[in-house]
């Protein structure tokens, strides 16, 4: 592999999340049919058909990406928990983007700032097949990403087409910006974070700049990391200007508990020999819910499913926000019955073993993750509700932060999370792997904010509400019905706008 390839080019180049919920697919829904769509919600960032001709170009070389042996032994040695048939099956999986991947170029004008979705297309849809002259190469459009195909097969497409499409815009669009001082930018804020004590990890792969960009981010991570633990040990100097002037150093070093616990993504943690960091996403409860058509046990099934594939407390940190928050707690207080295959008996018998008097998820769970809405307003709810389940050790449950992340949100939520009795850490993202000014005038070099969300399952819609409405995602005559089903009650939030999130 060259030093920095273009694209993607390594089936570990993505979250593992995507590994460890392909490994329950395939235990559990083995031949469910799926599809996937792609939203940008900053809109008025957009690609040219240039740009898009290079998508589709590294889109169809994914068909040549295969797990090599080395890859397989660091699957085998760092995730344990994935199962032996899985991992032969996944050591034979192939990318078939040209029957599972449909992209879609569309010239439509430019929506101004007020507009909160684009306007209709005034001219044609371009695919593949078409040709277009050099004029047209810098033809601005909407671009339109559908998969669809067995969920096994198509589940692994998410995140390299994410970074395709943000690495299109920054090649072609957005040129105005060098690599000099990521590694270095990295170095510093990885250092501030550790010397405020703070337990975090890299989850910026969709959204990267480029491969390039996150190699020299991780360079600096792990050099820190490196740095921070010498300095501890009294072996070295660690500069930081967060530290207040008035602490001895002494002090200081009590006081420094922060560590670099990782990074979801598995092709790096493998190239810099860190932890692979990642447990599950919303799509496996999406994909339950449309499949079984019952969206007020969905949650409950879902969890029960995942704990009967890796086991109590493996992989155990929960995502609590695909239906909402108050929705999810209603079935993590539920029992767990030991030793039942919840899928072979089907779901009503399932269902009426679940009452059966064994530890709750809440009890085994080592703790959830936050993901959306109010983090402030998210732990107080997490601690009302860990609290009327008996569960109140200082430090016994942790909360991971991942929505949004920058240093002085990290600091200050470490801050409140212990205040109120958990164990935080960080997974911080965009913030990491795609922070750029323009080289011209020093501004903002504004990250795409774009997601692909799976869209149906079972040839029903496949919807996630979240705890911000900016996040709604599927079929909106399905979120409103699940919404009064399920007594969903919204709440506004000041920092819930998704297409300012990182900047104007």
């Amino acid at each position: 592999m060259a030093e920095h390839p273009e694209g993607v080019v390594s089936l570990l180049d993505t979250d593992l999340y995507k590994i460890t919920m392909g490994c329950a697919i395939y235990k559990y829904f083995p031949d469910l049919k799926v599809s996937y769509a792609f939203t940008n919600r900053t809109p008025q960032m957009r690609l040219n058909r240039e740009a898009f001709r290079w998508l589709e170009k590294q889109v169809a070389k994914l068909e040549n990406i295969a797990l090599s042996e080395e890859e397989m032994q660091f699957l085998k040695k760092s995730c344990p928990y994935l199962h032996d048939n899985y991992l032969t099956w996944l050591q034979a999986y192939r990318f078939q983007p040209k029957e599972h991947i449909k992209l879609e170029f569309t010239t439509t004008p430019p929506p101004s700032s007020d507009q909160s979705s684009p306007p209709p297309p005034t001219s044609d849809t371009t695919t593949s097949r078409d040709k277009t002259s050099a004029s047209d190469q810098q033809q601005h459009g909407d671009l339109g990403i559908t998969i669809s195909g067995p969920w096994i097969q198509t589940i692994f497409y998410e995140i390299p087409l994410l970074a395709l499409v943000s690495e299109a815009y920054f090649r072609f669009i957005d040129v105005d910006w060098v690599y000099n001082g990521q590694e270095e930018n990295a170095y510093a804020k990885a250092t501030t974070l550790l010397r405020g004590g703070c337990a975090f990890s890299e989850f910026g792969t969709r959204r990267r700049r480029d491969y390039r960009t996150q190699d020299e981010i991780m360079r600096g991570l792990v050099g820190a990391a490196k740095d921070f633990a010498s300095w501890v040990k009294g072996e070295g100097e660690v500069e930081s200007s967060s530290t207040s002037k008035k602490e001895t150093e002494t002090q200081e070093k009590e006081k420094a508990k922060g560590i670099l616990t990782g990074t979801s993504n598995v092709h790096f943690a493998m190239k810099y020999g860190i932890t692979p960091i990642g447990t599950v996403a919303h799509e496996w409860f999406m994909g339950i819910a449309a499949e079984t058509s019952d969206y007020e046990h969905a949650s409950e099934i879902a969890l029960r499913y995942w704990t009967e594939c890796f086991g109590k407390g493996v992989l155990g940190i929960a995502l609590t926000d695909t239906f909402g928050t108050p929705t999810f707690l209603k079935a993590f207080r539920k029992t767990f019955p030991e030793n039942e295959d919840p899928k072979a008996e089907g779901k009503e018998a399932a269902l009426t073993k679940m009452t059966t008097k064994h530890q709750t998820y809440a009890q085994f769970f080592a703790g959830v993750r936050q993901d959306s809405g109010d983090p402030y307003e998210y732990v107080k709810t997490m601690r009302a509700f860990y609290d009327g389940e008996g569960i109140t050790g200082k430090g016994e449950k942790s909360v991971v932060f991942s929505d949004s992340l920058n240093v002085e949100k990290c600091l200050e939520l470490k801050a409140m999370a212990e205040g109120e009795g958990f164990k935080p850490s960080f997974g911080i993202g965009t913030f990491l792997t795609n922070d750029f000014v323009h080289q011209s005038d020093g501004s903002k070099s504004v990250p795409l904010n774009i997601v692909i969300k799976l869209s149906s399952a079972a040839g029903r819609p496949a919807i996630k509400i979240s705890d911000n409405i900016g996040k709604n995602t599927g079929d909106q005559d399905t979120v409103q019905g699940v919404k009064k089903l399920l007594g969903y009650e919204e709440k506004g939030w000041e920092e819930g706008d998704e297409k300012t999130r990182w900047g104007k």
